[in-house]
């Protein structure tokens, strides 16, 4: 049975967005902390053999720069790992290899990770996110945690969500004070 670990760069106010709008003007918010120490503790965590489970958005920006990244571990990565989609709209996966979940998105999912492989890192996919969470499908929460507060945002975990208990794994730090923080999901709050 297949792990699911989702992976967040995340503000100390839980935003975790990423892409300027008209309503987010710090798209490159993550920038000034990322070192090489930090990469490698990302690298790491991720493994040498993994999948991916991204959304319809995420999928579509990861699709557009990690092919062109060049050589390096995480890219290579990137690119080797299966990329299964959850999207209403399964044309266009051309980021190979690429498969798609099916109408039933939770349905999909359940069957995929009942099925032996890699773990299943989940990046950015905020949707998704939620949903996994909400059905109890997430194996582990990686929160890479950034030293600022931005006020405004796309969050981790939307204000109508159920509450969720998650515990503490372990803890690292970076050079710029980046901490990238392991939970354990454990369920609903007081369940």
């Amino acid at each position: 049975m297949r792990k699911i670990r989702i992976f967040e760069h995340i503000s100390l106010d839980g935003v975790i967005q990423h892409e300027e709008d008209e309503n987010f003007k710090h798209g490159a918010w993550t920038t000034p902390y990322r070192t090489q120490a930090g990469l490698a503790a990302v690298t790491e965590a991720y493994g040498t053999g993994f999948d991916l489970l991204l959304g319809r958005r995420t999928y579509d920006a990861w699709a557009g720069f990690w092919p062109k990244a060049g050589d390096s571990p995480i890219a290579n990565g990137l690119n080797a790992a299966t990329k299964y989609v959850a999207t209403h709209r399964p044309d266009g996966l051309d980021w190979v290899p690429a498969k798609y979940l099916g109408e039933d998105i939770i349905a999909g999912i359940r069957d995929l990770k009942s099925t032996d492989g890699p773990d299943l890192i989940v990046c950015g996919s905020s949707t998704l996110t939620s949903l996994l969470l909400e059905h109890g499908l997430v194996d582990e929460v990686i929160l890479i945690v950034y030293p600022v507060l931005l006020g405004r945002g796309k969050r981790f975990f939307s204000d109508t969500a159920d509450a969720r208990e998650l515990a503490f794994v372990s803890s690292k730090a970076t050079p710029t004070g980046v901490l990238m923080n392991s939970y354990r999901y454990v369920g609903a709050l007081g369940a």
